[in-house]
This record gives structure tokens, sequence and C-alpha cells, in this order.
């Protein structure tokens, strides 16, 4: 035997022992009814390339509404082969996979393929792509596997998605990847809530900061008059006020509901996945949760990033990465200590965390650090033009890396504007609670009636030129681009508008900026292979992100989906689209069907995004080519934001021309 051979070998027994510590965290969700006879089901589903190698998949996906023990607690969820996340669907490039639905709940139902390129028709979004499947039905999708990498599957009927029908989907390279893993483990992140979604929801309508316990209180402010003097402090307060926000708005659900789940298992229970020391790991990361941003970390050991969103990007090494909602990262470790890491996804908002463990073996653990001190919104964050204002002793450490917008992002001179005196970031920081009351004046302090005179004026329409003009209309400017706005607010749907649309690719994610050790940007992602698509844009589509948090309303350009036309890209067009962030929290908009492809300054090299966390107040632009006729969704994946109505439909003429209306 040849020692290629050997190897070969050794590393596939690896990956098959890899599914053990895997599947047991899947396997402890289960209630004890339903443990016995399941295993042989779910090794079958294994991450890990079984003795048979590549082949066609026929599987069966089975929707049921259970009771199951989870986070902790017993709850009623909808599991899918009943496990919750769901098994893992794998699959290989270049051969076909068969997929059957059956909906065993007394409600229609869905399943989408997030990232999967495939038919349309069977991509699973109710209203756009078919009708759904009824009670009693089963669904089938047929398609070929144009791609590897790593990807999920989540409903996208109402909230389903947040009681639990969410899972995983691997597929693996045709070819060689180079990556060489040892072992492959996915890591699925959820946020659990034991409340009914619905009424979740009606509670952030009628007080969007509900779940917010830490809101500035009369302590707070008594610091700050303490550490910045009252009139720094009054400012502060009133330029917040006017603008009904709050510095600590950083996630509009919170652990004061949510539990947050790795692989389905409460950190309590330590989800652990085994390795031998001086193994190569790869770690699929999917963030499949219904509203939160995690940022990933294991002490002690760096991480090697090999792909975003499925797709290979040239490696890059960093010690932590923020991931927003529907995002994969796949890392590479190489633990060569005989000892535990710890896993650690703290949640943005520092109200909680999911955590595992990578261990040479069972019921070894290592240290989880202490969550974080919560961060807070800046004035950059709502977009405001510092070039022009008295800065008044503001802080603006936070923002020092934002930039002019780059090549192919528009330019213009945004007319006259008051200056405004800015009072000075606030200096005093109270750890996240969830015990007690809030203050009385801990929502006045956000809530404060009216938006200021000065305010409106930075208010921006859609004109008749609005999102068309191409690259002729850039325009080199030595401060940071700034966009020409017109009398247009977006009408009761939008509060806010990002005067500054800064370019923030290079910038760390919301609460990473002061960390001592590497952060990944988007900026640093660079694609293995140059782009096949080279041509010029032949349309640029102008879209913004627009909320009112104070109503808990959520729209592009402030319509909402059921007043909203189709977003036209006509077939085999090169289009660039251009999201601008009006609202001062960050939003992961997720294209179905198509990659885009990010103009983050990497040459011909730009990475593929199916799903692009956009920055507050932030400008960015990506390129699209519309190769897959259908109609296709189009919106933040935010769960509670999409059912609001920051949802569109982008519909792709096909080569004849038709719009499949």
């Amino acid at each position: 035997m040849s020692d290629r051979t050997h190897d070969s070998d050794r590393r596939r027994l690896l990956r098959a022992m890899g599914a053990t510590g895997l599947l047991a965290g899947f396997n402890a969700l289960l209630p004890a009814y339903a443990r016995e006879g399941m295993t042989r089901h779910l090794n079958t589903a294994a991450a890990q390339v079984p003795g048979g190698g590549a082949r066609d998949v026929v599987m069966d996906v089975h929707v049921r509404r259970e009771m199951i023990d989870i986070a902790g607690g017993r709850a009623s969820a909808i599991t899918l082969n009943h496990t919750t996340p769901g098994p893992i669907v794998e699959l290989w490039e270049g051969q076909n996979a068969h997929l059957r639905v059956h909906n065993h709940l007394d409600e229609s139902t869905s399943i989408h393929w997030h990232g999967i390129l495939l038919p349309f028709q069977m991509d699973g979004v109710p209203g756009v792509a078919f009708p759904g499947i009824d009670p009693g039905e089963t669904f089938e999708v047929d398609f070929p596997v144009r791609q590897a990498g790593t990807y999920w599957y989540h409903s996208h009927s109402g909230l389903q998605e947040q009681v639990g029908q969410t899972g995983p989907i691997v597929i693996h390279s045709q070819g060689d990847d180079g990556i060489n893993a040892d072992r492959e483990y996915v890591i699925v992140l959820n946020d659990w809530t034991f409340e009914d979604p619905h009424r979740l929801l009606a509670k952030l309508k009628e007080m969007s900061d509900y779940y917010n316990f830490s809101e500035r209180t009369l302590g707070d402010l008594a610091e700050d008059f303490r550490q910045s003097g009252v009139a720094t402090t009054l400012k502060d307060r009133l330029a917040w006020g006017d603008m009904r926000m709050s510095p600590r708005d950083i996630a509009d659900v919170t652990g004061y509901t949510y539990s947050y789940l790795m692989n389905g298992v409460h950190p309590d229970a330590n989800w652990t996945g085994l390795f031998t020391p001086g193994e190569r790991i790869r770690l699929r990361v999917i963030n499949a949760s219904a509203m939160t941003y995690f940022n990933v970390r294991m002490p002690g050991l760096p991480m090697t990033v090999v792909a975003a969103d499925g797709k290979e990007v040239q490696p890059v090494e960093t010690d932590e990465f923020q991931i927003g909602v529907a995002e994969t990262f796949d890392v590479v470790v190489e633990p060569r200590a005989d000892q535990a890491y710890t896993i650690m996804a703290e949640t943005m908002d520092r109200s909680g965390y999911a955590r595992g463990t990578l261990a040479p073996r069972a019921g070894m653990v290592a240290p989880v650090p202490a969550l974080r001190e919560q961060p807070q919104r800046t004035m950059m964050d709502m977009g405001m033009d510092m070039s022009q204002m008295d800065m008044g002793g503001m802080d603006m450490s936070h923002s020092k890396s934002a930039k002019p917008m780059g090549h192919g992002q528009m330019a213009m001179d945004h007319g006259s504007m008051q200056k405004m005196n800015m009072p000075k970031k606030e200096s005093g920081m109270a750890g996240m609670s969830h015990q007690g009351h809030k203050m009385a004046d801990s929502k006045m302090s956000g809530k404060m009636a009216g938006m200021g005179h000065d305010m409106k004026k930075m208010a921006h329409g859609t004109g008749p030129n609005a999102g068309t003009m191409g690259t002729g209309a850039m325009m080199e400017q030595s401060g940071p681009v700034i966009a020409k706005h017109g009398p247009d607010m977006h009408g009761a749907g939008n509060i806010n508008i990002a005067n500054v649309q800064r370019d923030r690719l290079a910038e760390r994610g919301t609460g990473l900026e002061d960390v001592n050790h590497r952060v990944l940007t988007y900026s640093q992602l660079r694609n293995v292979v140059p782009m096949q698509d080279q041509r010029e844009p032949s349309k640029t589509i102008e879209i913004h992100l627009t909320g009112n948090m104070d109503r808990y309303m959520w729209s592009f350009d402030g319509v909402k989906y059921s007043n909203a036309t189709p977003i036209e890209f006509p077939y085999g067009e090169r289009i660039r689209l251009i999201m601008v962030n009006d609202t001062m929290m960050e939003h992961p908009i997720h294209l179905h069907g198509m990659f885009m492809e990010l103009e983050n300054g990497q040459g011909e090299h730009l990475p593929f995004k199916h799903t692009l966390s956009v920055l507050p107040g932030s400008r960015a632009s990506l390129l699209v080519t519309a190769d897959e006729p259908g109609r296709w969704a189009f919106h933040c994946h935010l769960l509670y934001h999409m059912e609001m109505g920051m949802f569109r439909v982008v519909r792709v003429s096909d080569q004849s021309g038709e719009n499949n209306a």
C-alpha cells in the first residue's frame, strides 16, 4: 500500500470518527422516546465523507411539531427528522440531489435551501417561488449540484424558523479543495426562546426596546455628569433623544428571552468535538439564528478562514470573526497541545453566548471567557458628517477606519448642511443585566419627542436618477463620501438618514473595535480565482435599508413588501447593486438564487457573498451577473425585520425576455 493511499485511508477513518462527536450534539437534543433507533439515520447524514465516495443523494425530510428537551427545558418545537437543528443534508458537487419534504404539521410550511443554486420554483419561498407545502403534502426538489461549500436550510413560512426549523448543508468539492482536513465539524448557532414568536413580535411592535435591559439609567446620568460634565452630558442626551434612538440599541432581541445554542446544545451542556493533537480540523460555522449576531473566537487557538458563504477564499489567519445572521464561515484550526479549547460564540450585544469545546477526550473542558463590556453606537453609526461638525470633544476612536468610497461607488456633493454641535461620546458603560426593572428615564432617553429640524434636513429621496448612475458619476474627494439627498424621508417607514455613506468594509464589527487581537474584516476576503464576468455593469440599482425603530417598521426605500414592486434584473446583464444603510443597526441582506461579488478592493478577486452584513451608516457595492431566471427573494435575514416588511422580489427575465411574473 502506498503512503498516499495509507494517508487517504487515515483521513477517511478520522473523518468517520469525527462524525461521532458531531452527532452526539444533535442526539442530545432528542427526548428519550425519540433517541432509540435514530442513530443509524443520523450517521448517514454525517458531514464526513463515507467510504462510498461521491454519489447522487435521495433524502427525505419530515417536518413535525414535537415536544423536545432543549435549552435546559422542554418545549414544543418544529423538528426535522425528529431533531432541531435538522439532520445534515450532505451533497456532492457534480452529482444530483433529490430531496423530499414531507409536511406533518397542521399548517403550511416550506424549506428554503439557503445559498443553493437551483431552479427558482424549488427555492422554497411561498408566494414568490411556489405556493407552500400544505399539511399532509410532500414537495420534491430535484437539481444538479453545481457548487461546493457550507450552507443551510430553513423554513420561509411565517416565524417557523424561530421554533426550530433549521439545519445544515454540506456540499463536498468535486476536486481537491486544498484544505486537507483530518476532521470536519459543523457548528450551527441558534437563538432559542420559550416565548411564542408571534407574542415576541407583538412586544417589539408595542415597545421596540422591550428586551433591552441595558438602557441608560439615572445612575448612568449621574456618572456621566461626574466624568463628562453637565453640559456635555445633556448635549449627548438631547442629541440621541432628538433622533429617538439609544446608543445601547445593539440588538432587538436579547439574552433576556434567548438561550444561545451550539448544534442545538445549551452552553451548560457543552457540545464537544474530539480531535487528536496535530490534526487539521475544519469547522463549518453557520449562523442559523433568527436575530443574533455572534462574535466567534477560540482563546489560545488561531483560526484560518478558508471559505465565506460556502465559497473558498484565500486563507486569512485571524483570532476572531463576527458572523451575521445567515452567513457561514469555514475555518481551519490545528490544535497541537493535549488540552481542551473553548469555542466561544458571544452575542454582539454581550447578553449571552453559545459555547462548545474541542478536546482530545470527552469530558474535558477549558475556561469560558467572561462576557465583555457591551458596545454602544456612535454618531458615525447614525451616518453623521463629522467633517462639518463641531465635535465638542467627541471620541471618534471607534470610527477612525472610515474611508472614502472606492471604485464603483457613487459620490456626489450633498449640498448645503448646517453645522451641528455634536456632544462628546458617552464615557460611562454599565454592564448588561437581566435583573430588576428598568429605570423610569431609560425609555425617555431614547424616545424624546420629535425629529429635530436639522435631522430633517438630512432627508434623501429616490428621484428619477436615483440608483441609475454608472461609474461616470464618481468624483474623488479627500474626506468621507457624501451622497446628495432630496427632501424625501421615505415616509413613515424611515426615521433616520445616513447623510454620510461610508465604505466600512475594512472596519471590525460592532464591539470588536478595540480588542487586542486580530479580527476578520470584509476587506480581507479575496477569491481564490479571478472573476469570470469582468464586464462593466450595464445597470446600477441603489437600495436603501430603512426603518423606524420607534414603531418597529422595516423596509427597503421606506416601502414595505406588501406595497413594493419587483426589482428588475435583465437576463444576462451585469448589475451593480448598491446598498445604503440608513438605519443605526446592522442588517444581513440576503439575495436568493445568485451570488453577489463584493467590491472590497480585491481587484479581479472579489469574494462571493450570498448574505452581506451592511454596517450602520454605510454604503456597500456588489456585482451580480443575472444568469438565473426567475423570481428571487431579496431580504433582511433578521427574521422579525423580514416579517415586518424588509423584503423585496428580484425578477430575472429568462432568455426569451419573459419576466416570470
